[in-house]
């Protein structure tokens, strides 16, 4: 079998663009090998469904490649919600920094229970500096809230998930199994993805990244929640091309519902952590037995063997755990914490399990076996880690009018214009049908055309 395994060869494509976001890591050239990636599993799948007879040129912008790994849109008259909550954050505690992930109320509850503090940023700065980052960071998640405190490279290195996660492969292929595709009559070279059925159950940020990407070669992409869920910073950016709708997983009517969507699947795109999904029913028979002939792609934040396995995490989270932050840090030549510029974890991660959904389905379009693909943020912050700069003296990229498409895109929110797509493989250059809209904004039905 030939499943993607690792980022293609820089003299595999075209690349035009210049610049380089500043960091002490590869952040643009990650940008741009993850979507190179995703050019090369497209141009695989068009020929596996004889689309085209030839392999198609890929090109990749690194500029825009380094610009979508921010935030893609672009409000016109109007203000984004803040990404952040207003205790989230780094602090300072009696032996190092910590960061607090609070976004979710369930997450600012936990940290503000063990701080016994009220929801204010001066008073948790205060209660943090009587705790070490190692006790702090253990009650925390104890407590199911989400928190991690800054090591250095040498120190995640020699931490049992650290090493854990080393030994990882970037993409793990498990279960090989034969799966017959749908007939998909309408996918042509410019549109390769069309009437590809996606079932997405994923969550801030890798996961919907991924979603996005297929949307953006055709693919039919249905988002699930739970009902009222909301990620207000995040939404405009990541449900470009997408029908979002709620179901309540937890009640018998909900769970057969998914069941139903699930049977009727292609690719089931999933972020729950090991054993999440058999809590809830799915069990991996479960899944097989209801759609035996889908492509199913996951992930977690901190890998899938070793001690975090099944920690919650997030991008910022990983960064300050894997040692980027402190990196940063020196690299800087700052007091505090230093993240990368954007949330690169997630990005690259999302555009390689994009890759991923398309190396399986050209194996089975093959006739070759398929296996499930698990991917995680800390072992793509171990691909960052040794990835090396291009060029050191590059000029810092800032978005520019230019880098936006002159159409304007009416968003669930109001008006904006979205970035000029990053990659094109041939004919196939990256467009979505539907604007970016609210959660639950759609029925939980196929086809998508029909609510």
């Amino acid at each position: 079998m030939s499943l993607l395994a690792t980022l293609p060869a820089a003299d595999s494509y075209r690349k035009t663009g210049e610049g380089a976001l500043p960091s002490a890591f590869a952040v643009s050239e990650l940008a741009t090998a993850s979507f190179a990636a995703v050019g090369h599993e497209m141009a695989r799948l068009m020929q596996a469904l004889n689309l085209l007879s030839v392999k198609p040129e890929i090109t990749v912008d690194h500029r825009l490649a380094s610009l979508w790994f921010g935030y893609s849109f672009k409000p016109d008259g109007w203000d984004m919600p803040s990404l952040w909550d207003a205790v989230a954050g780094d602090y300072k505690a009696s032996d190092g920094w910590i960061r607090l992930h609070t976004n979710l109320t369930r997450h600012r509850a936990a940290a503000l229970k063990v701080l016994g503090t009220p929801p204010d940023r001066e008073a948790v700065a205060t209660a943090v500096k009587s705790w070490s980052i190692a006790d702090l960071e253990t009650a925390v998640v104890a407590e199911g809230g989400v928190a991690a405190a800054m090591r250095s490279r040498a120190e995640w290195l020699e931490h049992p998930q650290g090493r854990a996660v080393s030994r990882d492969p970037l993409i793990g292929w498990q279960g090989p199994r034969y799966v017959k595709l749908r007939d998909r009559p309408h996918a042509t070279a410019k549109r390769p993805l069309a009437g590809l059925r996606v079932l997405d159950l994923t969550r801030v940020l890798a996961g919907p990244v991924s979603t996005r990407t297929l949307a953006g070669f055709g693919a039919e992409v249905l988002r699930i929640d739970p009902p009222g869920w909301d990620e207000p910073g995040v939404i405009p950016d990541i449900s470009l091309g997408k029908h979002c709708a709620y179901l309540d997983l937890k009640t018998n009517d909900g769970m057969k519902r998914l069941q139903e969507l699930l049977s009727q699947a292609d690719v089931f795109v999933h972020g729950y952590r090991p054993g999440a999904l058999d809590v809830l029913g799915l069990t991996r028979a479960k899944r097989d037995e209801l759609a035996p002939n889908r492509i199913e792609v996951t992930l977690d934040a901190y890998g899938w063997q070793g001690p975090w396995s099944t920690r919650r995490g997030f991008d910022s989270l990983v960064q300050m755990s894997a040692g980027i932050a402190h990196t940063g840090m020196g690299w800087a030549q700052a007091d505090k914490p230093t993240p990368l510029p954007v949330q690169a974890l997630d990005h690259a991660t999302g555009y390689l399990m994009a890759a991923a959904v398309l190396s399986a389905l050209s194996e089975a379009a093959s006739g070759s076996s398929i296996m499930h693909a698990h991917l995680s943020l800390a072992r793509t912050a171990e691909l960052l880690a040794v990835l090396g700069k291009d060029d050191t003296e590059a000029a810092p990229i800032n978005p520019t009018p230019k880098d936006y498409n002159t159409e304007t895109e009416a968003s669930g929110w109001g008006p904006g214009h979205r970035l000029k797509p990053a990659l094109k493989v041939g004919e196939a250059s990256m467009h979505w049908d539907l604007p970016a809209s609210k959660l639950g904004t759609s029925q939980p039905i196929w086809p998508l055309n029909a609510n």
